[in-house]
């Protein structure tokens, strides 16, 4: 019963979720203003990747991500941030390039990557658990840096180990 209560209870936050996107983000004119940081990803080879991030940190901006964007430089990306880890879910409703979605564990471990998720498309990518947050980047990019689950995203947002 519990089980099942959960279950409804996750479906009901995660269409409200979806929905509250759509709501918030209309038009490009309606695209919040960011606050902005950087970031590293160590990869297990030892290369470490530094990226300029937008931080979606309220519901509005993570709601709003990178929909309307129409490029992505190749160092540039946006990172969302929740105050507890997750089972998460992303879409890409009004956001028109390719992205790859990595899933980052409370420690900034990478737990999984969702790769070339295709603009405009609706489909719901998911986190295979748990997570504090998820780093968008340009599709593709992932594969040709090198990134992989495991590899580490170093921010004042994770816990060092």
């Amino acid at each position: 019963m519990m089980s099942l209560l959960r279950l409804f209870a996750f479906a009901l936050v995660a269409a409200f979720g979806l929905a509250s996107g759509g709501a918030w983000a209309q038009s490009p004119d309606d695209r919040p203003v960011f606050e902005k940081g950087a970031l590293s990803i160590e990869t297990a080879g030892g290369k470490v990747l530094d990226f300029t991030v937008e931080i979606a940190k309220a519901d509005r901006e993570r709601a709003f991500g990178l929909m309307f964007v129409k490029e992505l430089a190749e160092d540039q990306g946006m990172l969302f941030l929740y105050s507890r880890p997750l089972r998460l879910s992303m879409w890409m409703r009004n956001t028109l390039i390719p992205l790859d979605m990595l899933f980052i564990r409370a420690d900034g471990s990478i737990e999984s990557i969702a790769r070339q998720a295709i603009p405009l498309d609706e489909t719901v990518l998911r986190s295979q658990g748990r997570v504090s947050a998820v780093l968008e980047i340009g599709g593709g990019k992932a594969d040709l840096l090198g990134i992989a689950p495991g590899d580490r995203v170093i921010h004042p947002a994770f816990a060092s180990k």
